[in-house]
Order: C-alpha cells, then structure tokens, then sequence
C-alpha cells in the first residue's frame, strides 16, 4: 500500500495590513509534490479553514517561480486542489503516514493555533508518522503539544526561515513576530545554515524540518527516506 502524505496550506491572503498581499509559496509546496509524486505517495491537500489557499505574490517572480510552481499554474486539475483544500476536520490522521506544512508568510497567522491541525499532527507524531515542515511551515508546530502536555518541539533540533532572513527580505516589520523566536521560547533547538536562503534541512527522529524556500527539495527527499 502506497504511503500517503497531507500537505497543509494556508487560507491567508495578506498581512495584518490588508495592502501588503501573502499566502503559498508556491514552489514549497511543488518542489515537494513532485518528490512525494515521484516516490509514488498518495498526497492530500489541507488548510485550517478549508477551501481556496492564495498564492504568494513574491513566490510567481524569478528566481522563485520555477519550472514546478509554473506547470502547476498552467494546470487547472492542480490549481482546482488549492481552490478546494480539505479542513481538518475531515481528516482521519489514521490515514497518513506523514504531514508536511508548506510556508510563505501567511502562515504565521492561520497555522499555529488551529486545533485541527494540532490534533492531527500530534496523532501522527505520536504513533510515529513523519511531521515535517519547510520555511515559515515551522509556525504551525508552535503551539502543538503532546498528548503528556508538553511542546512537540521541545528539546528538538528544528530549523524553519531565520530571523536574519526575514531582515534581508525586508518584511521584519510587517511580521506579527519573531517566529525563530519563538520556536526557541518553547524550548526547541532552533539552527539554521551558514549562509542564508541556501537548502538546509534537519532531521530529528520522526521530526523534519527545512530553513527556507530552497530547502523544500530537501526537507521531502528526507521525509521521503524515512518513509
């Protein structure tokens, strides 16, 4: 029986500041889909609330917007799974093997308090299913515990977008906060790569996790070996 794969996006369109657009990044979530696709999973699409993910704008424009992201685009099959993203709570986490939370900026706000998403990756984790994510993906381990109370992250090594990249890309004042931060607050081992914005991913027993948008090749080929 093929493995199966929940890849969870945001329902987000923007920053606290309506004119400043975010959502997906895109070829996070499609450098990913075609390395699970390749290994022949069964992958399922969810958001917190269900229904249509947007699209990052920054993540259409060179350098980021691959071949991937592009084919996914021209494909209405594919872009009809973002305008119609499960919600958790149509999800048995029985089914899956392993969740893979996408990034992109809007996630800092929908991911890490939804208690379905919580539910589930708890489940997973906890019979010793795959939790992964890439970039800012890392927001939507935050505030998840275990079933003993205690922070899944804590005690772990995790890697997810640095602080000092979000400084580079000039959107630390339009964050709501410092997800690095925050990520070593709950007691996690946050590290990042030499250089920024290179691939660099980590892997912790049954934990996964990837820096940036360039790691999300990386971050599913070690999710993909562990399966």
């Amino acid at each position: 029986m093929s493995k199966r794969i929940l890849n969870v996006v945001t329902n987000v369109g923007h920053y606290d500041d309506p004119s400043h657009p975010t959502g997906l990044w895109l070829s996070e979530l499609t450098h990913a889909w075609q390395v699970f696709e390749e290994h022949g999973f069964e992958q399922t699409i969810i958001s917190p609330a269900g229904g249509p993910a947007p699209l990052e704008p920054r993540s259409l424009k060179f350098p980021n917007y691959d071949k991937t992201a592009k084919a996914w685009r021209a494909d209405p099959a594919r872009m009809a799974l973002l305008e119609n993203t499960v919600s958790p709570d149509r999800i048995d986490s029985a089914d899956y093997d392993a969740i893979y939370f996408t990034g992109g900026h809007a996630v800092m706000y929908d991911f890490p308090d939804s208690e379905g998403l919580q539910r589930i990756t708890r489940e997973i984790y906890e019979r010793g299913g795959i939790v992964s994510s890439v970039c800012h993906g890392y927001c939507g381990l935050l505030n998840t515990k275990l079933s003993d109370g205690s922070h899944l992250v804590a005690g772990r090594r995790v890697t997810g977008f640095a602080w000092q990249e979000e400084v580079l890309i000039r959107v630390d004042k339009l964050v709501p906060y410092n997800a690095e931060d925050e990520m070593k607050k709950r007691g996690a081992r946050y590290e990042k790569g030499k250089l920024p914005f290179l691939s660099y991913a980590v892997v912790d027993g049954n934990l996964v996790t990837g820096q940036n948008p360039g790691s999300a090749k990386e971050t599913a080929k070690k999710v993909a070996a562990l399966l």
